[in-house]
Formats: structure tokens, sequence, C-alpha cells
């Protein structure tokens, strides 16, 4: 993809901290245009997912040619898109409100052998940042999708102060890359792996096709033949958020179905090219989280250049 930032080798420290696992998004399967989003409750639902078959996928970066060219229709990533999602969350016995920012930044990073796309997502509760993150995505030459890792920054709700970051990156202490999207999603396919690090810095997220050619609304926009991914993490099984996914777009809604503590819901309600100074801007953000990670002493740190 030309006019994306290249990626230059440094050292420094290796410092890893804990990556909370199942940090997706999801919502209920849409069988209309109406926002539904109570939780399904289908009766025997957490049994038929006990027996799930995971599909493997090998990851090997001769298998990725164009990667940061992300054209994939159900996960485009165009640099200086710019998603804005709002919604709410459960905590404890109270909902609040919840905002999520997501662009597509003019970076790259080199992850296991393969040049990533850098994405820049910031997560808002009660009009309040509370985690900040890149994460690196890289498509092959089938088109399907890979997650290689992130890097979040937690902020307190409160104050608004920096609090840690925690990250994992495939090829690096037993992690591995995961499928996002695959090129040709199909109802009644094998389940596949979104990426795994084991403990301390746990992931293990994994998705599943739940439907296709449904509609849905919301403030963005009304959207025909969307795609619903089921995610899930198997050592927690009842947990189910989905995602709906309009072609040419991306997700556009996002839930819980089954026995989610946090009873996530989200809808996009914008969507942008940003100019070329909003991009800069967005960039140097970016890379500023990148220089407090300590993880990145064993990759190259990504760097602007010119188209």
């Amino acid at each position: 993809m030309r006019g994306l930032s290249d990626v230059t080798v440094a050292a420094a420290a290796v410092f890893l901290l804990a990556a909370t696992a199942c940090g997706n998004e999801g919502g209920p399967s849409a069988t209309s245009d109406e926002a539904s989003t109570e939780q399904a409750g289908e009766e025997g639902f957490e049994e038929d997912l006990e027996e799930i078959t995971v599909e493997d996928f090998d990851f090997d970066p001769a298998d990725f040619s164009d990667s940061t060219n992300v054209d994939n229709q159900w996960h485009p990533l165009k640099p200086g898109t710019r998603f804005v999602y709002e919604g709410s969350t459960q905590e404890e016995d109270e909902v609040e409100d919840h905002r999520v920012v997501f662009i597509v930044t003019d970076l790259t990073k080199v992850v296991n052998g393969v040049r990533a796309v850098v994405g820049w997502d910031r997560d808002y509760s009660q009009g309040k940042l509370v985690e900040s993150e890149i994460i690196f995505f890289a498509q092959d030459n089938d088109g399907n999708v890979w997650h290689l890792g992130q890097l979040r920054e937690a902020y307190d709700d409160e104050e608004g102060e920096f609090e840690g970051s925690r990250a994992w990156l495939a090829g690096l202490a037993g992690a591995k890359a995961g499928i996002m999207m695959k090129a040709q999603p199909r109802p009644e396919t094998p389940a596949y792996s979104q990426g795994y690090a084991p403990p301390p810095f746990f992931w293990d997220d994994h998705a599943r096709v739940d439907a296709t050619g449904q509609k849905t609304c919301v403030p963005a926009g009304c959207y025909e033949n969307v795609l619903v991914i089921d995610e899930f993490e198997p050592p927690k099984p009842g947990t189910h958020q989905l995602k709906y996914y309009a072609p040419g777009v991306g997700y556009v809604r996002v839930g819980f179905r089954g026995d989610d503590p946090e009873r996530e819901t989200l809808e996009l309600v914008e969507l942008q090219q940003l100019s070329a100074d909003a991009l800069a801007e967005a960039r140097a953000e970016a890379l500023q989280i990148e220089a407090r990670a300590y993880l990145y002493g064993l990759t190259p740190p990504a760097e602007h250049a010119p188209a």
C-alpha cells in the first residue's frame, strides 16, 4: 500500500503485561432492520458450543505478498477511515455510556515477518477515556484478514491518568496470529482462532459465522447482506459477543448473547475519511503509544514515510 509508513529497527528492554482476554465486541443475531440488543437465551446453545469444531490455519509469512492492502469486503482497512460507535456496557448494577473510536492509520509495522496495518482504537466510558490501543492487521494472498497482536493502554476512569499497558505480538513469547475475518465466510463452517497469547498475557478469542444475508439499521445508515460473526472464548462457555459486518464498510453493530456480564452494545454513528492533517494527528498519537511500550524492543518501531 503506497504512502503508508515504513519501519526501522531499534533495541530496548522488554516488559510484558497481561492482555485481557475477550477484548472483542459483539451483538445479537439480526433477522430484520430492528436494533435488537436483548439476549437470545437459546436453550441448549451452550451445550452445542462445547462440541464445536475449530479449524486450524497455518500462519506463513510467505502467504503475504501485499499484506497492507486490506480490501476484504467485510473488513476493509483504508488508511484515514474513522469509525465512531456509541452504546452501553453493564458495570455491576449500572448501565454506563460506551463510545469507541477506531482509526485506520497510515502506519505499518512488521510483526512475525509480515508487514501489518496499524489501527488505533480508543474506548470511552461515561465520556472518559479508559483504554487506548494499537492493533495490527494483515491480509494474506487469499483475502483473509489476520490479527497479529495489539498493545493496549489503560487509563483511570476517574482521573484519566495512565495506569499501564499490556500487549502481545504474534511470534513473541508463544503468541500466535489468528484470523479476524475470512475471505469467504460461510455459515455452518468450523470456528477459528482470532489469535492466541499464553498466560500471563492471555488472549484466546475464537469466532464462527452466525448468519449471513441479514439487515440492520444504525444511526450511520441501513445495511443489507449483513454478515453476523459470533465471537467467544472457550474458557467462558455461554458468553458470546457478535459483530454485524456490512459489505464495504466493516462492523456496524455489536452486542451480546448469553451470559455476558458486560452486556456490551454498540452502533456505528459516524463513518468518515480523515483529512491529511487529522490523519497526521492520529499517526502521532499512535506512535506515542508505541514509544511508551517496552515490548517494542524486540520489534521495529513504526515511522512515517511520506508518499
